[in-house]
């Protein structure tokens, strides 16, 4: 059984950077593509950014792209999530999630196709 812990949010002015970071224990993500997802109340879950589990390729929803990174640390069997120019918008909890031998060709959509999810870390961005 995979679990997954998400951390790194927090309140933020507009304009900042975040990181957030989705540690797995239980099990390698090494074949696991991972997404990262974020809900805002009275709002549809929405993807926001993946990674695929064998060739590392990357997708990013037009609402972050430009302003987010993903990235994969093997040693560390952790996913980050690095947000710059941080808007009101992004508020949201965001949550992490894997799907064996997934892959990442588009942003990820609804995220019915992920297993394994963590717990959410919220994010906050005001004045």
């Amino acid at each position: 059984q995979q679990h997954l812990s998400e951390s790194g949010g927090g309140l933020v002015q507009p304009g900042g950077s975040l990181r957030l970071s989705c540690v797995a224990s239980g099990s390698s993500l090494d074949y696991y593509a991972i997404g990262w997802f974020r809900q805002a109340p009275g709002k549809e879950r929405e993807g926001v950014a993946c990674i695929s589990s064998h060739d590392g390729t990357i997708s990013y929803a037009d609402s972050v792209k430009g302003r987010s990174t993903i990235s994969r640390e093997k040693s560390e069997n952790t996913v980050y999530l690095q947000m710059n120019s941080l808007k009101p918008e992004d508020t949201a909890v965001y949550y992490c999630a894997t799907e064996l031998f997934g892959s990442c060709s588009a942003p990820p959509a609804s995220g019915n196709e992920y297993n394994f999810w963590g717990q959410g870390t919220q994010v906050t961005v005001s004045s």
